[in-house]
């Protein structure tokens, strides 16, 4: 860059090379991270390194580049992924065996565990009595409930988070 920055246009271009083979690493993975797949990514990596030659100024020959540039794509992605109706999701799958909630537990603040589950619908307090009280697998549940596999680990999760917004009314 600093040769690029003096007129030196080969050395330019293979900075452009170099650069934009480590962008679609970077981006690929971003957009991963983001539940989005990595066909998006180019459209990324063109306006990261347009941003790249118009910003060029910007850029401090006393630090390093590469934390320069990963701002920059970081900011395009943002940008990209606003622009498409971003929404974050995390896939309940991954965190299915990581969520438990003790029904035996007394809470804080005198909160009944019991009154905790009695505000949930029958279905979800069922589901929330076999899989965390019980130890269950959502498997094992949905074949009693006649519900599929991920129609429970649904139910799970909403009536763990209806869980906590009671928690959290109910607490004085």
């Amino acid at each position: 860059m600093r040769s690029a920055r003096q007129g030196d246009d080969e050395a330019y271009r293979r900075l452009l090379g170099k650069v934009a083979v480590w962008l679609r690493m970077v981006v690929r993975r971003g957009l991963v991270s983001a539940g989005r797949g990595p066909a998006e990514s180019e459209d990324i990596v063109q306006e990261t390194l347009l941003a790249m030659h118009l910003k060029q100024d910007s850029w401090n020959e006393q630090q390093p580049i590469v934390p320069w540039l990963r701002a920059i794509a970081r900011h395009k992605l943002a940008d990209h992924l606003r622009r498409r109706g971003f929404h974050d999701h995390v896939d309940i799958d991954d965190w299915s065996n990581a969520l438990e909630v003790s029904v035996e537990v007394e809470a804080p603040a005198a909160i009944d565990s019991r009154r905790l589950l009695e505000s949930l619908p029958e279905r979800q307090r069922v589901i929330v009595q076999r899989i965390s009280h019980e130890g269950r697998s959502a498997a094992d549940v949905c074949s009693e409930l006649g519900m599929s596999e991920g129609a429970v680990r649904v139910a799970l999760h909403r009536a763990l988070k209806a869980l906590a917004a009671f928690y959290r009314r109910e607490r004085p």
